[in-house]
């Protein structure tokens, strides 16, 4: 019996240390061509055994309503068999509710940015490709909207250099159109974290929170809010 328990033991020992070693790959697909908006987020583990994807293939503002509609699709499993479709819709309560959840977060957790860019720094990017095509109608205009967008790449490329490793140079382009108005779009890359780092940073997160459990206003959180919550 104790034989069995011993094997058992080292079973979970060994699985757990897999799971704490293990890659997980995150691609980022977003395409913008004027009104036509896609974004797809795709997550991979295991050499794809373990595989989830998240698509928006719909992003437009309502006709009706100052909100915006989106259209979302969820893929899960290898084979991506086990299909999820919805409709939501996002108006302005949600993103300043949205806002007061973050700032809810930021005030009960001491050392956050610390902890945040602790994580970061163990975050590996790849493969990024940002190519943009832009044109307001007017020669003039469009050389200097041309010249903002390489300044406004450069910034963020050099962000993210900052806090994530950058293995590779991206792969960037602007093409000015002069002659009609046009605005597309379009950004790839691959972000790469190790199970173990996700954990540790959300165990840091739970060890340095203060006070009690705020009070969340969306929808995804409110759930979690409650006289009855403990602190931590």
């Amino acid at each position: 019996m104790m034989k069995w328990v011993l094997l058992v033991i080292l079973l979970l020992t060994v699985l757990a240390i897999i799971i704490l070693f293990t890659r997980v790959k995150i691609f980022l697909d977003y395409f913008h061509g004027n009104d036509n908006d896609h974004f797809k987020l795709t997550i991979k583990a295991w050499g794809g055994l373990i595989k989830y994807k998240i698509e928006v293939p719909v992003v437009k503002i309502d006709d009706n309503s100052p909100t915006i509609i989106a259209e979302e699709k969820i893929q899960a499993g290898p084979d991506q068999n086990k299909n999820q479709q919805k409709t939501s819709q996002v108006g302005k309560n949600d993103v300043l509710n949205s806002i007061h959840d973050v700032r809810q977060i930021l005030s009960h957790i001491a050392g956050f940015h610390k902890i945040v860019r602790g994580f970061l720094k163990k975050v590996t990017l790849r493969n990024i490709e940002w190519h943009t095509m832009v044109g307001v109608g007017d020669a003039a205009a469009t050389g200097v909207i041309t010249g903002a967008f390489w300044a406004a790449k450069g910034g963020v490329i050099g962000i993210l250099s900052h806090y994530m490793k950058l293995k590779e140079m991206p792969v960037m382009s602007i093409t000015p159109n002069f002659q009609q108005t046009i605005s597309i779009t379009s950004f790839k890359c691959m972000i790469q974290v190790r199970v173990g780092h996700a954990i540790l940073a959300g165990i840091k997160l739970v060890k340095y929170w203060k006070g009690g459990w705020p009070e969340f206003k969306s929808k995804q959180l409110s759930a979690l809010s409650g006289d009855n919550t403990n602190s931590v």
